[in-house]
């Protein structure tokens, strides 16, 4: 009984910084919107605030950033330009990932830490060359390509490889000059696609450990949700410094952000105590199904379905690339090939 109730306050003394984290937000939160009288902002963006209800426990449960779902919703539903849904998913994820991050952390959550910190160098760089040197050169149209091809080519091998996913153990790590060359190669990919769309280190790195490393799902999935946070940081920081944040977007952001306050760290509890098959297969087809939308959006023309059915095959070329090469860098007992590490 003593020893369990030594677990008991050790765990709580752990969490209390998230708990110092959750009270200073929202003393923060309600001094804006009470002090300020925004409270008709929003009670007027409720919409998006639902989305995010579910958009959040998606972010801290899967690889998949809560803008994930607050980019298409912006996007396509309420047809805002790309760069209202890519500050969208900066600000809010900057709050839903960040409180599932601290979450994760004060829980002792398995991590790729070497991997994880290299990753942050590399997607910080070219996040800030993307955010100043393509993004503002890059149609609108090709923003919200970029997004859905992204996305479904994700969608589709997680489906195709998912049985094999959910079957890896390894540890999410190997030597430190691997560890450092794939942490850099995927941090620089990853920051490009998030400066890009707002998201995307987090799904970069979760494929990189579950097909190269084959990692377990769950260190894998914390892992992306902690770089994703610190990218959304880095964006958000951006954005405020150049004063290009748009009204519509803080009052979106200002109706969700409690939401995701608690959302994403719900997801992050679950992802541990729910089967990930199911999981998994539900945001696959999310990820399907909004690159479908998205063409429908545009106008599926010949040109634009050629285009994309080249991007999602490619995409996916390199994805069964990887996974080969991490298969025979690191099998399972039992498979053919020689490992080049100790597993």
């Amino acid at each position: 009984m003593s020893s369990r109730l030594g677990r008991t306050q050790g765990s709580w003394r752990r969490m209390l910084i998230w708990f110092v984290w959750v009270a200073l937000f929202l003393a923060v939160w309600c001094g804006l919107v009470f002090g300020q009288g925004w409270w008709d902002r929003v009670a007027t963006h409720w919409p998006i605030a639902i989305a995010m209800a579910v958009g959040s426990y998606v972010a801290g449960s899967t690889p998949m950033g809560g803008g994930t779902v607050g980019f298409p919703v912006l996007v396509l539903l309420f047809e805002q330009p790309a760069e209202f849904g890519r500050q969208f998913s900066f600000l809010i994820q900057s709050i839903g990932m960040t409180s599932a991050a601290i979450y994760l952390i004060c829980s002792g959550r398995a991590m790729a830490w070497r991997v994880m910190g290299w990753a942050a160098c590399g997607s910080a760089a070219t996040l800030v060359l993307t955010h100043y040197f393509l993004f503002p050169h890059v149609a609108d149209t090709a923003v919200k390509l970029t997004f859905a091809c992204i996305w479904g080519g994700f969608g589709l091998v997680t489906l195709v490889k998912l049985r094999e996913l959910l079957a890896h153990h390894h540890a999410p790590t190997m030597d430190a000059r691997s560890d450092m060359v794939l942490g850099l190669m995927g941090g620089a990919i990853g920051g490009v696609a998030s400066g890009m769309t707002g998201v995307g280190i987090d799904m970069v790195i979760y494929t990189v450990l579950v097909l190269v490393y084959r990692a377990d799902l769950r260190p894998a999935i914390a892992t992306s949700v902690v770089l994703m946070a610190w990218n959304s940081i880095v964006g958000t920081t951006l954005c405020v410094v150049d004063g290009t944040i748009e009204p519509e977007v803080f009052s979106n952001w200002l109706a969700a952000s409690p939401v995701v306050l608690f959302g994403a760290p719900i997801g992050a509890f679950m992802v541990a105590r729910i089967p990930r098959g199911p999981t998994l297969v539900f945001v696959s087809v999310l990820c399907i199904l909004q690159l479908v939308w998205t063409i429908s959006r545009i106008g599926a023309t010949t040109k634009l379905l050629l285009v994309v059915t080249a991007a999602v095959a490619g995409m996916n070329i390199v994805f069964h690339l990887m996974h080969a090469f991490g298969r025979r860098f690191r099998p399972d007992p039992g498979e053919e090939g020689m490992s080049l590490i100790d597993p």
